[in-house]
């Protein structure tokens, strides 16, 4: 009960309530096919290249990386295997390929609310990645009301059972950048970590604030290299993260802008990048939405740009852009997600 795929401003939200067997379960009924065609999305951008001995690796890390997911989550993921036609390799390949090979961009701009026009603070962030001609068409909002867990928003793909971009009913937002070097001495691929996208999901299950999402995360072991964005009704911050480190970068006057580069003193080497400097450059006293969608637009990464966002914590809202490619170049849908957040009685 309560579980439904609807629509809001014409963006596809998927609502899953319950114990992690029942959100399965209902995954599989009401996406099922769906999350098949995608489970391809990997072997597919790998046969592009010709690589077939990357796709057997990659099989071969993902099996190896199951154990590290989460119990609930990896429950979740079975009942969607038993109760559907999806391939159980290439479901998880699809969920753990980006701690294994690295090729999301991403850019993202947080606005603290001493900065923001609108009073709260303002988060924007694009999605760049391969489409292979169709992962663009099949964005999706899913609202995950899990049983004695926070209630959040993932915005992804069917089949995709971590977070790559999300916010929790706390206000409590993230967005993910691959970053490839570190001052450190990190592998780039520790087989013994948490794959991140399922890390994120634990944020989004278990914190309400960027200190409790940066507690969580250096108490766990790590698989690779990334900034974590995070922003909270208050306050923002980057979180620079290696197998061996987590550093914490603050806002600066008010901004935290991200990319693809670690930037603090422990962990930065060659932070060069002009997506960068376009976020930090002509900034305006107070942002509005627009302001932040203008500067999204401003860094696009045309036909990688899949999606592209604007969270306002404090208001528990979402702007979502997506379908034509650069993202930034379609409309920016309005989704309140405070409503959709709430655990329908039938299902208590």
């Amino acid at each position: 009960a309560g579980a439904k795929l609807t629509y809001v401003n014409g963006v596809p939200i998927l609502i899953l309530q319950g114990s992690p067997a029942d959100m399965g379960g209902q995954l599989a009924a009401l996406v099922g096919p769906a999350a098949r065609k995608l489970t391809e999305y990997p072997r597919q951008t790998f046969a592009r290249g010709g690589d077939a001995e990357t796709w057997d690796h990659l099989i071969e890390a993902s099996r190896a990386l199951w154990p590290n997911i989460p119990a609930d989550h990896r429950t979740e993921m079975d009942t969607l295997l038993r109760l559907s036609a999806v391939d159980r390799d290439a479901l998880l390949a699809g969920n753990v390929m980006m701690d294994v090979y690295r090729g999301m961009g991403c850019s993202s701009l947080m606005v603290e609310p001493s900065r923001s026009a609108t009073g709260g603070p303002l988060f924007g962030r694009n999605l760049d990645f391969f489409s292979n001609g169709y992962l663009h068409h099949y964005t999706l909002v899913t609202v995950y009301r899990p049983k004695d867990k926070r209630a959040f928003a993932s915005i992804g793909f069917a089949g995709l059972f971590g977070c790559l971009s999300a916010m929790n009913d706390a206000g409590l937002s993230l967005a993910v950048h691959e970053v490839l070097v570190s001052r450190d001495g990190s592998k780039l691929f520790n087989a013994k970590g948490v794959p991140y996208t399922f890390a994120f999901r634990r944020i989004m299950e278990e914190c309400a604030t960027v200190d409790e999402a940066e507690a969580l995360m250096k108490s766990i072991e790590r698989t690779t290299m990334y900034n974590i964005g995070l922003c909270d009704k208050n306050k923002a911050v980057v979180l620079e993260c290696t197998p061996k480190s987590v550093a914490r970068r603050e806002a600066t006057r008010g901004l935290c802008p991200c990319t693809n580069h670690f930037r603090t003193p422990e962990l930065a080497l060659f932070p060069v990048c002009g997506r960068f400097g376009k976020l930090v450059a002509d900034p305006v006293d107070r942002f509005t939405v627009l302001d932040v969608a203008k500067k999204m637009h401003a860094v696009n990464m045309g036909r990688l740009t899949l999606q592209s966002m604007i969270f306002e914590p404090a208001e528990l809202r979402l702007y979502l852009a997506y379908g034509k490619l650069p993202a930034t170049a379609d409309r920016f849908r309005k989704i309140d997600l405070e409503p959709l957040f709430k655990m329908e009685p039938a299902a208590r």
